[in-house]
């Protein structure tokens, strides 16, 4: 008797190879390989080696977030947010809406409680950090976006951007695009934070 092969879970050994090209997120949620991964395009994408900088920066954004935010927010760092049915990547830090929903149980948070992404740029993700994630995120209709570069000195140089619902995409935050020394934003919360501090063991 012949199967639906679309309706197939991936597994460790056919991973790579999706029936009718694509995988879903349903498909993929329990997989279980050696390494970190998104999908993206229906494709399971291996997560490359982030460097200490990245980690760093990463890990102090989540925490200064944590201890800015007002009610309903949320933050999470390093966990799924389900785009659509073909993509579900893991951006460093995501400040969510909380109301009226548990997000604990959830395998992925979705994106329409989603307000804000960070992106921390690494060698191993420039092309994604900056054109392939944003574009899923803008389409996923996700208000605000930040990429986190180096700057001078190895300082944190935060690029603030503002979804354009009108057209789809993200443009330059029109008060401050570029952030150097200090994060002051007022979106999705009011935010000031000392960048060179983020590098502080």
């Amino acid at each position: 008797m012949s199967t639906d092969r679309r309706l197939e879970k991936a597994t460790p050994e056919t991973w790579m190879s999706p029936p009718g090209g694509r995988w879903t997120y349903d498909q993929v949620k329990d997989l279980e390989l050696p390494f970190d991964w998104e999908l993206m395009d229906g494709a399971v994408v291996v997560r490359g080696m982030a460097e200490w900088w990245h980690d760093q920066v990463r890990d102090e954004l989540f925490f200064r977030l944590k201890q800015l935010k007002p009610d309903p927010y949320g933050v999470n760092s390093e966990r799924s947010l389900l785009l659509d049915a073909y993509n579900s990547v893991k951006p460093d830090v995501v400040v969510f809406d909380k109301s009226g929903i548990d997000v604990a149980p959830l395998g992925a948070t979705p994106a329409s409680i989603v307000k804000l992404v960070v992106e921390v740029v690494s060698p191993g993700s420039q092309v994604r950090d900056r054109s392939s994630k944003p574009f899923l995120y803008a389409e996923a209709g996700i208000p605000y976006f930040w990429r986190v570069e180096h700057g001078e000195d190895d300082k944190p140089v935060v690029h603030e951007f503002w979804l354009r619902r009108d057209v789809g995409e993200y443009v330059p935050a029109p008060e401050h695009p570029r952030h150097t020394e200090k994060l002051e934003t007022d979106r999705p919360f009011p935010i000031g934070i000392d960048l060179a501090s983020l590098l502080e063991l």
